[in-house]
C-alpha cells in the first residue's frame, strides 16, 4: 500500500472518530438538558400588584334590597398573560407556573382556567346581596404576581428567569360607608365613592 493511500485512510478514520465524538457530546448535552424535569426552584423578588380592570358607575341604593346587579364597564384595556422567561429546558412553562402556584399556595379556583385575562370587553356584572340604603361601588380586579426564580438541576447550569402571573381574579361590590378591603378596592372607592365617605377618605 502506498504512503498516499495510508494517509488517506488515516485521515478518513480520524474524521470519523472526530465526528462520532462530536455526536456523542451533542447527544450527552441534549440528554442532560432534556432530562432536567425534576429540578428545584428558588423563588425571590416576589411582588404583588392589584389592578382594577372594570368599574361600575357610582351606585345608590334607595332602600334595602335582597340582591343587586351592577354593570361593570372596562377601564383597563390590557391583555394579561401568564409568562415565563426563559423557560428552563425540560421544565416547560406550565411546570414553572405550577411550581410558583404551589410555592404561593394559590387557590386554583380563584386563578381562572385560562392563561389570559382579557379586560377589553365590557357587559359584565357583579351581584351583591342584602344591600342597605346608601352609596356603593363595584369593580373587577386581577391580582398580578411577578417573581424571579433559579431552576437548579444536576449536571445542568442553573437557569435564572422571571414569571408574570396572577393568584386571583374576581369582582366585588362594597358600601362607601365602610373602608375598602383591598388595594384594588381603595382604587375603585377613590374613583366612585362620594367625597367625605369612609371608603373615599381612606382610599
Amino acid at each position: 500500500m502506498s504512503m498516499y493511500m495510508r494517509r488517506r485512510m488515516w485521515g478518513a478514520g480520524a474524521a470519523l472518530v472526530a465526528l462520532a465524538a462530536g455526536l456523542t457530546a451533542c447527544a450527552d448535552s441534549d440528554k442532560r438538558a432534556g432530562s432536567c424535569t425534576d429540578g428545584k426552584y428558588t423563588w425571590s423578588g416576589i411582588e404583588r400588584t392589584q389592578k382594577v380592570t372594570k368599574l361600575a358607575s357610582p351606585l345608590t341604593i334607595a332602600r334595602t334590597t335582597a340582591s343587586y346587579k351592577a354593570q361593570l364597564e372596562v377601564i383597563d384595556t390590557v391583555v394579561y398573560n401568564r409568562t415565563v422567561s426563559p423557560v428552563p429546558p425540560g421544565a416547560g412553562e406550565s411546570g414553572v407556573l405550577a411550581a410558583l402556584d404551589e410555592h404561593l399556595d394559590v387557590d386554583e379556583s380563584k386563578v381562572g382556567a385560562r392563561g389570559v385575562v382579557d379586560t377589553r370587553h365590557g357587559d359584565s356584572y357583579v351581584e351583591g346581596t342584602a344591600l342597605h340604603k346608601g352609596a356603593y361601588y363595584a369593580w373587577s380586579y386581577v391580582d398580578l404576581v411577578d417573581a424571579d426564580f433559579t431552576y437548579t438541576c444536576e449536571d445542568v447550569e442553573p437557569v435564572k428567569g422571571h414569571v408574570r402571573t396572577w393568584d386571583e381574579i374576581g369582582s366585588d361590590i362594597r358600601p362607601c360607608a365602610e373602608a375598602a378591603p383591598s388595594e384594588s378596592g381603595r382604587e375603585a372607592a377613590a374613583l366612585r365613592c362620594p367625597t367625605g365617605s369612609k371608603a373615599a377618605q381612606e382610599a
